[in-house]
């Protein structure tokens, strides 16, 4: 487990992966929560609602491992042309 995140491409991928994750959660939240005129079962509609406060909070992870990440790249890079 140790190893995945020692590596920064696996980190960055993963980053790429949970910001994605993070802004389809956040537009279906919206959409479902706010803008769809239908009526939803209120299982449906708190999940909506949840999912407005979740994806965002991903996003935020996603992008805080993305700069780690590129940060600790570009410290490679630097090691190696040094």
């Amino acid at each position: 487990m140790f190893d995945f995140f020692s590596d920064p491409q696996n980190v960055q991928r993963l980053s790429s992966r949970v910001l994605s994750v993070g802004l389809a959660m956040l537009l279906a939240g919206i959409y479902g929560a706010y803008l769809y005129a239908g009526h939803l079962p209120i299982a449906a509609l708190v999940s909506m609602h949840a999912m407005t406060i979740i994806g965002p909070t991903l996003l935020k992870i996603g992008y805080v491992m993305r700069l780690l990440s590129q940060h600790r790249l570009s410290q490679h890079l630097v090691g190696v042309m040094a």
